[in-house]
């Protein structure tokens, strides 16, 4: 079997099955049976939990769950892991090859031969709440193309006869100094304004189901890292515009400071 190995150094998820069962194990799989979510990809230690709301939110009986993840521009290929299997810390996760071939004809894509966090720090939860189910790895660019793209999943799969859940990986603003992105200067005002208005102008434009409009959020408000996962997971809803659910918001600041620099995630769910 060929293997696709992890390249994340230690510290963005737990490296031991005892750890991730620990993190993991206050959340109910299935809680919400949704078919799409969004849900953030920094380390654990910053998103995991708000991640894990995510995830476990995602319908159980999936055949096959979909982690589509970004840090790509507009007009770049869909780019796929050509692996048989995925490694995790909690035995390998199987890739729907079948699907993945289809996918890959028909969006035109290539390999993903890059190291990159947005789909790798997930996949020890997928594999915890997805135990049977295989998986499809791919990164999509920042561009309206990958909102169509979700919807060419979701009819492919169809056509397979495949049940699927998708997960689009994205996280929000990057503020401060670490990201040469500070318009509102420092401080509480700063993280009032990212947490009241720029990510929460993206987010509404997300739970309205307004693809247009969240990308020209995202590129012009620097409000989204990886915004073509967040379209492609809105592209292959079943119930567009109807369900649509923020499960959880939160940045990376704790509660009772105000770093520079500092990252806003969110857990979305489709219905």
């Amino acid at each position: 079997m060929n293997l696709r190995e992890n390249y994340l150094p230690p510290g963005w998820y737990p490296g031991n099955p005892g750890e991730i069962n620990r993190f993991l194990s206050g959340f109910q799989a299935g809680a919400g049976k949704a078919g799409a979510v969004i849900a953030p990809h920094a380390g654990w230690f910053y998103s995991g939990r708000i991640a894990a709301r995510a995830v476990s939110a995602l319908d159980p009986a999936a055949d096959t769950v979909v982690i589509i993840g970004g840090h790509l521009p507009a007009g770049r290929p869909a780019l796929f892991a050509l692996e048989d299997a995925v490694k995790t810390p909690l035995g390998p996760m199987p890739i729907d090859v079948n699907l993945r071939d289809i996918l890959i004809q028909e969006l035109e894509g290539a390999e993903d031969r890059y190291r990159d966090n947005t789909v790798e720090v997930l996949l020890p939860m997928v594999r915890f709440f997805f135990p049977r189910s295989s998986l499809i790895w791919m990164r999509l660019p920042a561009g309206i193309s990958s909102f169509n793209a979700g919807k060419v999943i979701s009819d492919s799969a169809q056509k397979l006869n495949r049940k699927i859940t998708v997960v689009g990986s994205a996280d929000l603003t990057h503020y401060g100094d670490n990201y040469g992105f500070s318009p509102m200067g420092r401080g509480q005002a700063a993280l009032k304004w990212v947490r009241e208005v720029n990510d929460a102008n993206f987010i509404q434009a997300v739970l309205e189901h307004k693809p247009d409009t969240a990308l020209e959020r995202a590129t012009a408000d620097q409000s989204c890292c990886s915004a073509g996962a967040v379209l492609a997971a809105m592209g292959s809803a079943k119930s567009p515009g109807k369900a649509a659910r923020l499960l959880e918001y939160g940045t990376s600041a704790q509660e009772d400071e105000c770093p520079d620099s500092f990252v806003g995630y969110a857990a979305i769910a489709f219905d």
